[in-house]
């Protein structure tokens, strides 16, 4: 079976999204002829044995890169395309571009049609459903989604397309180790930085705590004049740092530092950091803007309401539990995403997904 996965941007600095199409390309390309189609970016990820095709796709040369979206795919010929992400023209036309020549199309929305993003720019969103997006989503053949809530999201829309729950997961094979001290007294948020992220929510409630010797660590990459308002809100904070980006194996030893991971957002199809975090065995502070309420099934962190009373709260509990407890729940987390979250079983449902359709 031969599918292509378009996504708008493959760079480095695209977060969530950018590592999952990673990811899924490493679990399906053995099972798949699998091939990647995007935009230029300034830097782009690789993925050993997966070819990425890049397009010009300035809006302003619409007609043109339509009509190599058709030659390209026409050429390659492919049983699948996989939209990645709405919002975007580009998304669509390649979608189009696909369906006008009768290949079938599966949608993953990656939680750009929850209620919080709805609420941003709504205007904008207003005469792009009105223009292409809800025609695009309205005849997808099939939509993906990560969690029964993004699923519910795209029911409340009145979109009926069949949908299938797959969530994103993580490859346990790059993990060399795990987190083996507790007691670094270090809490760490790392993703996007972004107004959806609830750093501000974090940074005030933080500053509200006795922190009794902890530390926050603040890692991710973002706008940056956004990031320097960030920086100079916290500039009291003696013991707040921004770290930087982390890629490869500094992320993974920037999460075995810690013993807390905080991922305050407003809203989330997934959030693959968490899993990322429990799979090194680290606790978990997130919210029910994310599909994690498994953080309290499994006892492996804390699942809250955003707010900053909510959050000062949970962070007082953690600055009063003790290290043995937090190696405890950081087992926890282990044993959740070794049950629930390899890649590898993820990807072996997005092929049958494929086969179905």
């Amino acid at each position: 079976m031969k599918v292509i996965h378009y996504i708008a941007s493959v760079d480095k600095s695209g977060g969530g999204t950018t590592e999952y199409m990673r990811l899924l390309s490493n679990a399906l390309k053995n099972d798949t002829s699998f091939s990647i189609a995007t935009g230029f970016s300034k830097d782009p990820i690789t993925i050993e044995g997966v070819p990425i095709k890049f397009f010009n796709s300035n809006v302003f040369r619409w007609f043109s890169l339509i009509n190599e979206y058709r030659t390209f795919l026409e050429n390659e010929k492919p049983d699948i395309v996989h939209i990645n992400g709405i919002w975007s023209p580009q998304n669509w036309g390649f979608q189009k571009a696909a369906q006008e020549l009768k290949i079938k199309v599966v949608m993953s929305p990656h939680g750009m049609l929850e209620s919080w993003i709805l609420q941003r720019n709504p205007l904008k969103k207003k005469i792009a459903l009105f223009l292409f997006q809800n025609n695009a989503i309205k005849k997808a053949d099939h939509i993906h989604a990560t969690a029964q809530m993004e699923k519910d999201s795209v029911r409340k829309l009145s979109f009926d397309n069949p949908i299938s729950i797959i969530p994103n997961g993580i490859d346990l094979s790059e993990l060399k180790r795990g987190k083996e001290q507790y007691g670094t007294q270090k809490m760490v948020f790392l993703s996007r930085i972004h107004p959806k992220k609830g750093i501000e929510i974090l940074l005030e409630a933080w500053s509200n705590c006795d922190t009794k010797g902890w530390t926050l660590e603040i890692a991710g990459s973002g706008d940056t004049a956004y990031i320097a308002t960030l920086i100079q809100s916290a500039q009291t904070l003696k013991n707040v740092h921004f770290v930087g980006a982390k890629y490869g194996e500094d992320k993974w030893n920037f999460l075995r530092s810690a013993d807390v991971m905080v991922l305050p957002t407003h809203s989330e199809n997934f959030g693959i950091v968490v899993a990322e975090a429990l799979a090194v065995g680290v606790p978990v502070i997130t919210t029910t803007g994310t599909p994690w309420q498994d953080l309290e099934n499994y006892n492996c962190g804390w699942w809250i309401d955003l707010s900053v009373v909510n959050l000062k709260s949970v962070l007082l509990k953690v600055f009063n539990t003790p290290a043995a407890t937090l190696e405890k729940m950081g087992k926890n987390g282990k044993n959740l995403v070794q049950e629930k979250y390899d890649i590898k079983a993820i990807g072996k449902k997005m092929v049958q997904l494929y086969n179905f359709i």
